[in-house]
């Protein structure tokens, strides 16, 4: 089952992450961390997180909501671990690196917790049709 999961996740992450960053979020965080961005994405770098994440988010919320039987339970808690994961890495900006900005870590929280979500969501529903 895990594998299913898996490979019901990865695209749904990655379509979704990708029209927030590529597009409605794209111009927002040139202008809030731009003097801090590369030039050129460091793609080995996303691609272990995205492979990485997906894992966490089905081991720890998408199976579980499916062997309960809850959506509820894979929004709820797909939002906790979005929520947790993002923090770790926006928080530990805020609280390390020189003028990072606090509304980036408000965002990029809201938005963790918003992706993991979804994904759980669409994930569990998508698995349960087929």
């Amino acid at each position: 089952m895990f594998i299913k999961l898996y490979a019901i996740a990865l695209p749904v992450f990655f379509a979704i992450d990708m029209v927030w960053i590529g597009l409605i979020a794209k111009g927002f965080y040139r202008a809030q961390i731009g003097s801090l961005m590369k030039s050129d994405v460091n793609w080995m770098a996303a691609i272990i997180f995205y492979l990485l994440f997906i894992f966490g988010l089905v081991t720890f919320v998408i199976a579980p909501a499916v062997q309960k039987g809850s959506w509820t339970h894979a929004l709820l808690f797909g939002a906790l671990f979005g929520l947790v994961s993002y923090a770790t890495y926006d928080l530990t900006n805020l609280a390390v690196a020189k003028d990072w900005p606090l509304l980036i870590t408000l965002v990029d929280l809201a938005w963790g917790a918003t992706l993991a979500a979804l994904v759980s969501t669409i994930t569990y529903f998508i698995a349960n049709k087929i």
